[in-house]
């Protein structure tokens, strides 16, 4: 199984990759400790992550208190009474209706148990997330990094933490995934904290949108 890191370890993780990394240990330095960042094992979350893809932190929380605001609160039952226009008022574009609809379907029909997610190794999950329509590997890292805490979780597609790095190990904006990923490969088996703090180190640069 996924070893997993947990708020108790979270500083001593950082501490241990800062010793073997000393451009993490900079980031260590000068910014502090990442926070604990983490969300609960629910559908709103999954809903929060999927709101999440492709747009603004921002754009996507705004979605998601108009969703809670309207409903009194986010389950699938009830985001299933939600007409396609009650939705898009919500902010929500079409495609991403369909897959909240898809999942609140599969937890609904017992398709999907969050619950059961939290024993199982981080490839079975991404397994099964991943066959549900919307959800990509990138939602798939977000869930096992902030709901699960797997700690060697390398989100390749979140432009943020690749951005983060490129500027950390001062590589070439056209640096390929291969390439980007051969350094991730260092931080084993704790991938996950590295990402924790390139994503602290891309929110304290000045001008950054939070």
């Amino acid at each position: 199984m996924s070893n997993k890191f947990t708020r108790d370890t979270h500083h001593f993780l950082c501490d241990e990759l800062a010793k073997r990394d000393s451009d993490l240990a900079t980031i260590l330095d000068n910014h502090g400790y990442p926070p604990f960042w983490n969300r609960p094992n629910s559908y709103e979350t999954l809903v929060h992550i999927i709101l999440e893809q492709q747009v603004s932190l921002a754009s996507a929380l705004a979605a998601l208190n108009k969703l809670k605001e309207r409903l009194g609160g986010l389950t699938p039952a009830k985001l299933l009474l939600l007409s396609d226009e009650e939705m898009r008022a919500c902010y929500v574009s079409r495609q991403k209706t369909i897959y909240l609809r898809y999942l609140a379907e599969a937890l609904l029909s017992g398709q999907l148990d969050l619950s059961a997610l939290e024993d199982m190794p981080g490839d079975e999950v991404r397994l099964k997330l991943t066959a549900l329509k919307g959800i990509g590997n990138w939602t798939a890292d977000i869930y096992l990094i902030f709901v699960l805490q797997h700690a060697d979780v390398f989100p390749i597609g979140d432009l943020a933490a690749v951005n983060a790095l490129k500027r950390v190990k001062n590589l070439p904006l056209a640096a390929t995934r291969e390439e980007i990923l051969q350094v991730a490969e260092q931080w084993q088996p704790y991938r996950t904290i590295a990402t924790m703090l390139l994503w602290h180190f891309y929110l304290s640069a000045p001008g950054t949108k939070k």
